[in-house]
């Protein structure tokens, strides 16, 4: 059973919200501000944060700062609807996914999914040593972890998913509709820039090679490429 976390202090929602995912068989722990919300999400291991951007004590962004300091726990941020600049914060800091309030149940079943699909490993996976390797930069699936001349890189699970897919179709274009479906789990949305963020912080992460060329290229208005 997917233990999901709640961080929200609408009490109302809360309480609709944990009927809903409950009765689709998640264990759900609520908290109703920021300081309990990440006291709550730094103790236990969750497999799915819910992080409302407007809470009392520590607002949404500086729960997720402080906890992607130590934690890569997939985060989808609940944001004011129509509010971009709580989108683009949000992923600057490390959200997974956003999705604006007031939002459709089955639409927030579908993030949640699509983040555990990419999130969720069995026993089984995780213990694989199984990897794959390019140039400096190896890839062990099984356990989400990607490592630069054998050290760790501290990427998301939504960041390790586009590098996974961007070497996996090494030297040709991967479009940003493709990542979206793939790694998000959504068609691409006009105006969405949801897969630029995660690439600006994926590019950030990833060390310059050894030749000073770049790893990811823009095709601008097409998508990305990963340089052979």
């Amino acid at each position: 059973m997917s233990h999901l976390l709640l961080v929200d202090d609408d009490a109302g929602l809360s309480e609709l919200l944990a009927e809903l995912l409950q009765l689709e068989g998640y264990q759900l722990t609520l908290a109703a501000d920021g300081p309990s919300g990440l006291a709550q999400a730094m103790e236990q291991d969750f497999d799915v944060i819910l992080l409302d951007v407007m809470l009392p004590g520590l607002n949404g962004f500086e729960v997720l700062k402080a906890l992607r300091e130590s934690k890569q726990t997939p985060v989808l941020m609940l944001t004011a609807k129509g509010d971009p600049i709580d989108k683009v914060l949000g992923l600057e800091i490390g959200a997974d996914d956003y999705l604006a309030k007031p939002f459709n149940e089955h639409e927030l079943l579908a993030r949640i999914k699509a983040l555990l699909r990419r999130a969720k490993l069995t026993q089984a996976d995780a213990d694989t040593s199984q990897s794959i390797k390019e140039h400096d930069i190896e890839l062990f699936p099984g356990r989400q972890e990607a490592h630069c001349n054998e050290h760790l890189l501290e990427l998301t699970s939504t960041e390790f998913a586009i590098l996974a897919q961007l070497i996996d179709s090494k030297g040709e274009l991967v479009t940003k509709e493709t990542l979206s479906l793939e790694v998000l789990g959504k068609r691409l949305a006009p105006f969405d820039r949801s897969i630029d963020m995660h690439l600006s912080n994926l590019r950030k992460k990833l060390p310059e090679r050894d030749d000073g060329r770049p790893r990811i290229k823009t095709l601008r208005g097409k998508g990305y490429l990963w340089l052979v």
